[in-house]
């Protein structure tokens, strides 16, 4: 709007002239003066001044809309994306329906802790035929880190579903929707992009699983997290563009006290590097930072608390901060209790690994 034209606003031709005669031809120029300023280039009194630009704001500022409207747009936009189910029925209850099509969905957690199996469950239903709940379309998964599993899949399958699954040829059906990708890069994943948006609109794709976008990325980078801004950004535009859930997931680092940090995969951190290792405090956080935790709409984070799993709702905008232990079995994961506890502060957002061996902890004696 600010590019707009001040020659096609309807301005009086005598006032719309004086503009062009002095190189004032887009709103933001006009706008970007004052009225003194103008009046003295202009050579025009104060009250024509005036009106010229109240004219041209009127029109190139953006209408204003009430609450009740950005309310009713955002419940008929979610009407028509939907939701994929989960399963769980507390977590589907506290999304209102399941993972959300049309935005972008991030599992954070350690190694081991289960996201690679919610991802696999997610593929499962999404390849479901609709009338047994699923979406009954195709599944784009980037396997990143190869440990996508068909016969974890069909494990899952016929404990979840085993009338759909004990008919003749219907587990090679659906694991024939699911079409696997394993870039072994971050400019190879970057050079197919296009290919997959293409895929996603030629195939009836219903859901894009990438596990896992940190693994994808560390190869790429020396220090400090790498700048995925492009990627997220075109993410979420194939969300929005093909109104399906997009799901990624997002390993963990170290944080020191100091702002240095180690990524779980590394390895251990060397004493050598350290001024004095017994000061050495540290917490867990998302691997990808802070920009790009802004640009998914919700995350769930996925933690050990001694020795027993839980899954916590860190970010949406729609649901409460809940956590639910759960466990993986031969159906996928499993829920201990659907009720849900209720999580404030620090606590929604904190990373906890207690008695999960897929963390390393940095305490002195590793360190030394």
């Amino acid at each position: 709007m600010a590019n707009k034209l001040i020659s096609e606003m309807g301005l009086p031709k005598s006032i719309a002239n004086v503009f062009s005669a002095r190189n004032i031809l887009t709103a933001k120029d006009a706008l970007s003066l004052s009225e003194f300023e103008l009046m003295e280039l202009m050579d025009v009194g104060l009250e024509e001044v005036m009106a010229a630009v109240g004219h041209i704001s009127e029109i190139s500022c953006p209408p204003y809309q009430t609450a009740l409207s950005l309310l009713e747009q955002r419940n008929h936009n979610e009407y028509l994306a939907g939701h994929l189910p989960t399963g769980l029925k507390g977590l589907d209850a506290a999304l209102c329906g399941g993972i959300p099509f049309g935005v972008v969905t991030e599992l954070v957690g350690p190694a081991g802790i289960g996201k690679t199996q919610f991802c696999l469950k997610l593929a499962l239903l999404a390849s479901l035929p609709t009338c047994h709940g699923g979406l009954g379309g195709r599944v784009i998964y980037i396997d990143v880190e190869s440990k996508f599993s068909s016969r974890r899949i069909i494990e899952m399958g016929l404990s979840s579903f085993p009338e759909i699954f004990n008919m003749e040829g219907m587990a090679q059906q659906m694991a024939g929707r699911i079409l696997v990708l394993q870039p072994a890069s971050l400019s190879e994943f970057t050079e197919s992009l296009q290919k997959i948006k293409v895929s996603l609109l030629q195939h009836d794709v219903k859901l894009l699983i990438i596990d896992s976008m940190t693994a994808l990325a560390s190869g790429e980078y020396g220090q400090g997290p790498p700048k995925l801004g492009w990627h997220i950004s075109f993410i979420k535009s194939l969300a929005e563009c093909c109104r399906i859930p997009v799901v990624v997931t997002n390993q963990v680092r170290s944080q020191v006290r100091d702002g240095a940090s180690r990524y779980v995969f590394q390895g251990h951190i060397r004493a050598d590097t350290l001024e004095d290792t017994s000061k050495v405090e540290y917490h867990l956080v998302a691997a990808l930072g802070i920009h790009w935790a802004h640009a998914v709409s919700i995350r769930l984070v996925l933690e050990s608390r001694s020795g027993k799993r839980l899954i916590k709702i860190a970010k949406s905008s729609i649901s409460p901060s809940l956590g639910f232990f759960f466990r993986i079995d031969a159906s996928g994961i499993s829920f201990l209790n659907n009720e849900g506890e209720e999580m404030t502060g620090p606590e929604a957002n904190s990373i906890h690994c207690q008695g999960h061996s897929g963390i390393i902890n940095y305490d002195r004696e590793a360190l030394q």
